[in-house]
């Protein structure tokens, strides 16, 4: 065995981390598993990621340390793997812990036999006992003599572990009920159970803006009517931005709040937590009317153009909760800070914001928005003048690594949001992150990570369909043929590397990857929708916007199907409920192509269950099996089975807009 640590090799920055430290780590991969199997060592495998707090104390306190490094060396094969590199690895282990009846999160610790069968596992370990958790010196010890004297035992469980992880994540499918509008009702109502009548977000503690659940009671609200649904959704978002959670100065959000009222966050910056922010602030606005909502959106989309696009072009992953003065410091301010940064404005500081220092929080106090505060001239110049003086510390780090699935969402989500204000800027600046990522592909298929020293990973599904809807929503946006010839490739090369053998449903990773332990599905959603509901809600937009009737019928087969299979998961399907719904129900709104006005009042009025294609003069689409052509001054509004009566003028698509959208 090379006794060398070989991730100084690695483009990945959370690699790149720990190409330093004493233990003799590999990256994922062919090698390190024939290394494994050719010496008959168990594998210790550690995934996170490189803004995650948990991990980088893990780091100091047992990979930095020769004592523990030693014991790593001498037992393991000991492999480090990035998650948002590898989702597919660290989806297969994340549920092989949690099936083990552990509680999930990251850094995840997971022991293997030498063929990557799991047998036991954890999250954060230090050194020694503390905090209730068993020291990580302790656990190498306990699990190297098991492996010598239990090795028979071990290899049984590992065995019928890896088969129950199997078909939790490739599952058969089941008998209930399919039907995707009662389904979505009945988890509606049982979320609205679940949610947090005064604060948003699901009751209790740390509370995450969790978007595969919101866009189900949004959903609820637009089809049913469910003004608890409706509530729910919006409370969570004027709550969270007024917390700690949100960045006041920056704009933008952190990942979660680790109590539950959003306002003491652990402060890294994911991309996609903050793409699905951009897009639930668009709908916001667009149903309220209210410039809070529209002024966060700003305030985001402007953050993410001017501090995340990554060097290879798109957007960078993430940026580190932890920076010179410990986590959260380039966040949180004293009040000598802000008096610094106002001089003789700090009068009004108290009108807008509150620092507040909860019992569990350490650091300078956080900044919170006073409830009621106006968004105003005063509130702008305090806002640059705070940021100001913030940009003189020192940053968090960036993980310029480019992720083409969040990539997609992002892109979709602005150029979105760049449509209903006519933010040009905005459009340019999603179209340019798009060409970046569409230049990294080949024939259509894209690659799912591109890292800064230009190395690759082979796509997801999950890649191809966030693009799909990203080169749809640019169509849209800009009316230009070429993103709709791209959506197309981006399809083909879905179905030629990620359909199964029935046709009827996609594996998360490609046929042609080799150092996977096992192909698996995609089907439960995490903090973004699963990969299955990305796939269904891609078919179904390029099915309304192509006419494609026979894609229609097949997305509608991989809904039922993905139902099917999902029957067991208890809250990990909503993201499939929702998709599955809107595969249903997807609206088209088609505009003659020279109307401006046409155009932009239907920009100006988005809604998540449409998608708007402009087309000229006596050019013909389909639905329902019936033949359309598009007249003068005339709007058409189609379903997949149906067309509502044409639209005659600006005001008329106005008015059916929000009759559909329930705008008042």
């Amino acid at each position: 065995m090379e006794r060398e640590n070989l991730l100084g090799r690695e483009g990945s920055l959370y690699l790149r981390q720990h190409k330093d430290n004493p233990v003799h780590w590999r990256p994922w991969g062919e090698e390190a598993l024939k290394e494994a199997a050719r010496h008959n060592k168990p594998i210790l495998l550690s995934i996170g990621y490189s803004a995650c707090h948990w991990c980088h104390v893990m780091a100091h306190e047992c990979f930095e340390d020769e004592e523990v490094a030693a014991l790593m060396n001498a037992h393991f094969v000991n492999i480090k793997v990035d998650r948002e590199e590898r989702g597919d690895i660290d989806q297969i282990y994340m549920a092989a812990l949690t099936a083990m009846g552990e509680q999930g999160g990251w850094p995840l610790t997971m022991f293997l036999t030498p063929d990557a069968k799991p047998f036991w596992g954890g999250t954060y370990f230090p050194k020694h006992s503390k905090y209730g958790r068993p020291g990580f010196m302790d656990v190498l010890s306990a699990v190297s003599r098991a492996w010598m004297n239990d090795r028979e035992k071990l290899i049984n469980a590992s065995a019928n572990l890896h088969d129950h992880v199997q078909k939790s994540l490739s599952p058969e499918g089941g008998t209930e009920n399919t039907e995707p509008a009662v389904l979505l009702k009945s988890f509606a109502e049982r979320l609205n159970g679940m949610s947090d009548d005064e604060h948003g977000g699901l009751k209790g503690a740390p509370k995450f803006p969790n978007a595969p659940f919101l866009y189900v009671q949004w959903m609820d609200w637009l089809e049913n009517g469910n003004s608890n649904s409706r509530a729910n959704v919006l409370r969570t978002w004027h709550m969270l931005l007024h917390g700690g959670i949100y960045d006041h100065v920056g704009g933008g959000m952190a990942r979660y709040s680790t109590d539950a009222l959003w306002l003491v966050p652990h402060f890294e910056k994911m991309l996609y937590d903050n793409a699905y922010l951009i897009d639930f602030l668009t709908h916001c606005h667009t149903a309220t009317g209210k410039e809070f909502y529209k002024t966060r959106l700003e305030e985001t989309v402007d953050w993410l153009i001017r501090d995340m696009r990554a060097e290879a072009g798109g957007f960078a992953a993430s940026l580190d909760a932890d920076s010179v003065g410990g986590e959260g410091s380039y966040y949180t301010w004293s009040t000598k800070q802000v008096e610094d940064a106002l001089g003789p404005d700090v009068g009004e500081f108290e009108t807008y914001f509150s620092l507040i220092s909860p019992g569990n929080w350490e650091g300078d106090p956080i900044l919170v928005r006073k409830p009621g505060s106006p968004d105003d001239d005063s509130l702008a110049r305090m806002r640059e003048a705070l940021r100001t003086l913030r940009e003189r510390r020192p940053s968090p780090g960036r993980d310029d690594k480019v992720i083409v699935d969040w990539n997609g969402v992002a892109i979709a989500a602005i150029a979105r949001a760049s449509r209903m204000l006519r933010r040009d800027d905005w459009l340019q600046a999603a179209a340019n992150a798009y060409d970046a990522i569409r230049a990294h592909g080949t024939s259509g298929r894209l690659p799912h990570v591109i890292l800064p020293n230009g190395k690759q990973q082979t796509g997801l599904s999950s890649d191809h369909a966030a693009m799909i809807r990203a080169a749809l929503s640019l169509h849209s946006a800009t009316g230009r043929h070429r993103y709709l010839e791209d959506a197309k490739h981006f399809e083909n090369a879905l179905r030629a590397h990620h359909l199964d053998e029935s046709g009827k449903g996609y594996y998360l990773q490609a046929a042609d990857q080799d150092d996977v332990p096992m192909r698996i599905r995609g089907d439960a959603d995490e903090a973004v929708l699963s990969a299955t509901a990305q796939i269904i809600l891609a078919l179904s937009e390029l099915a309304a916007v192509t006419s494609d009737e026979k894609l229609q019928e097949g997305v509608e087969i991989v809904a039922q199907e993905a139902l099917r299979r999902s029957h067991a998961q208890a809250y990990g399907r909503a993201g499939i409920i929702f998709a599955a719904y809107m595969a249903q129900i997807q609206y088209r709104l088609l505009t003659p192509a020279h109307d401006r006005t046409m155009g932009e009042a239907a920009a100006s009025l988005p809604d998540i269950r449409r998608i708007d294609v402009t087309l000229a003069v006596g050019q013909r689409a389909y639905a329902g099996g019936n033949r359309l052509e598009i007249q003068d001054g005339t709007a058409l509004l189609c379903q997949p089975t149906r067309c509502l009566a044409p639209i005659h003028g600006t005001r008329e698509l106005e008015h059916q807009l929000k009759e559909i959208g329930r705008i008042t």
